[in-house]
């Protein structure tokens, strides 16, 4: 009998997925938790302390109705409605066991979850490991690490940082998010001298930085091509930039797209291009998403030192990476891979191989579902 077999619960657990918000474009990997992990999932969102719950209802109305009940009466020690609404909601849902995407939801429905004595797991993403602002506004941290069962993180050095943050080692399970299997069915031609990025236009993601690197790009090959996609508060920044260097008409952006439209993208393209860094504010990548779906469609990834990328980006094997904010180390290695079709193919097939091997969609999953099996076991 295998540990996961050992560990698996005796019924089917009723879990409540809890996450901020329920965008699903640029937060792909909940809706992958929401809809593949082993469990009936009640989803709730809206906030850190959600406000509805998918398909159901809103404790929107619950929490205005008993406003006026709170004003008289302090009931179970919840400093708000809505809490007393979400742990009415759990009650009610018959839910065993929650999932927390982001440290803060997790801080946010730790009383909650503490009434009901119901074990918690709490998955990390990236910010709220390393924004100091949201750490600080977190000193709840370690009552948190305290709770919860399991703490998953998407790379090596979100680990180091929970750990530095007091997290106990034993309840840290490393889970870089895996690509939806679709990616690794494509067949990309690579022979264009189009380069594609994906992703808020934000500072850890530096979007300024790939358009200066690839500005440079244009003296050596000026029929190439950058797309970028996604939204952000540096989009006008960058749209800005873009024609103050005069190149319009090499650069495209292309606001959000869904992933089946990535995927067209990614047939045509020679690499993926993000510089991503850690942010004035201390705010990090965890595992970029687009990254490894991308690798795994068989391109070849430019990117940087940075969080989790070098744990599924092997370095001039699947693609190029240089340190943070190297802008002209960046543009050099766009032109080694407009350069060479070839070398474009082969790091392409190594990263491909790569992640399928190591971080597939379902192993990210099934770390997931034992992470929840232990905790409701423990």
């Amino acid at each position: 009998m295998t540990s996961k077999q050992k560990d698996k619960p005796s019924k089917r657990l009723r879990v409540a997925l809890v996450s901020p918000s329920q965008d699903a474009y640029s937060e792909t990997f909940i809706q992958a938790h929401k809809n593949l992990i082993d469990a009936e999932v009640v989803y709730y969102y809206g906030g850190k302390l959600p406000r509805f719950v998918e398909n159901k209802y809103s404790l929107i109305s619950n929490d205005r109705r008993l406003k006026s009940f709170f004003k008289t009466k302090f009931l179970k020690g919840f400093s708000s409605a809505l809490e007393y609404s979400l742990f009415e909601s759990f009650k009610k849902e018959k839910i065993d066991i929650v999932l927390a995407e982001y440290g803060p939801t997790g801080n946010a429905i730790l009383p909650v979850v503490k009434a009901l004595s119901l074990p918690l797991v709490v998955h990390f993403h990236g910010y709220d490991a390393s924004r100091y602002t949201i750490i600080e506004k977190n000193k709840r941290y370690r009552e948190l690490f305290s709770v919860a069962k399991k703490i998953i993180v998407v790379s090596r050095v979100m680990e180091g940082k929970l750990l530095q943050l007091g997290c106990n080692a034993d309840k840290l399970v490393v889970n870089p998010c895996g690509p939806n299997s679709s990616f690794s069915q494509l067949e990309p031609s690579l022979d264009s001298l189009d380069l594609i990025g994906i992703g808020r236009f934000v500072d850890k993601k530096a979007p300024y930085y790939t358009i200066l690197a690839f500005s440079e790009v244009l003296n050596t090959f000026p029929k190439a091509k950058l797309i970028l996609a996604g939204q952000g508060p540096l989009l006008n920044t960058c749209k800005n930039l873009v024609k103050y260097l005069g190149i319009e008409g090499s650069v495209e952006f292309l606001g959000i797209i869904k992933p089946v439209e990535f995927q067209d993208y990614l047939l045509k393209v020679r690499a993926f291009v993000q510089h991503s860094i850690t942010a004035e504010d201390g705010d990090m990548e965890g595992t970029p998403v687009a990254v490894v779906e991308a690798s795994s469609a068989g391109i070849p990834v430019i990117s940087t030192k940075h969080a989790g990328i070098p744990d599924v980006i092997l370095d001039n094997e699947s693609g190029i990476l240089v340190e943070e904010h190297d802008v002209e180390g960046m543009s050099k290695a766009m032109v080694a891979l407009l350069s060479n079709v070839r070398l474009a193919k082969e790091m392409g097939t190594t990263g491909r191989r790569h992640i399928v091997s190591n971080y597939s969609l379902k192993e990210h999953i099934d770390k997931i579902d034992q992470a929840i099996a232990e905790a409701y076991n423990s």
